[in-house]
């Protein structure tokens, strides 16, 4: 399995990207906006829909407000064998943020793919979030 691991400083204070973060149901608006262009709830599912075009659905796994974690796996889509993912925050220093996103994958042939994508998605986070700030 792949196993792909990213982070990000971002000039935001932790509870306000962690604010961002856990708004599962908001991605497109709070997180995102242009990489993410819808999202809509079923129950713990939250189905993205891409600017690709492409549609996944993600069950939240858990949310751990104590320790600023958010897990969640893609279900149902078949080209994936299994994929789950996980954001962490953490404070860095006075009034800045540590993102931490990894990725499992399988099969591996997938993960430079998603790898690309992480970073496209963590450039659009970094500037939506310390622009909220601004």
């Amino acid at each position: 399995m792949a196993s792909i691991y990213r982070e990000i400083e971002i000039e935001a204070e932790p509870a306000r990207v962690w604010d961002a973060i856990c708004d599962v149901g908001a991605v497109h608006r709070r997180l995102a906006p242009g990489f993410v262009v819808d999202v809509r709830m079923e129950g713990d599912v939250r189905i993205v829909t891409f600017a690709d075009g492409r549609v996944v659905p993600e069950r939240i796994v858990g949310i751990d407000s104590t320790m600023r974690r958010m897990a969640y796996a893609a279900v149902g889509v078949p080209e994936r064998k299994h994929h789950n993912a996980s954001f962490q925050v953490f404070a860095s220093g006075r009034s800045a943020s540590r993102l931490v996103w990894i990725t499992d994958v399988l099969p591996d042939t997938l993960a430079q793919t998603f790898a690309d994508n992480m970073e496209k998605g963590l450039a659009v986070v970094k500037r939506e979030l310390e622009q909220e700030g601004a």
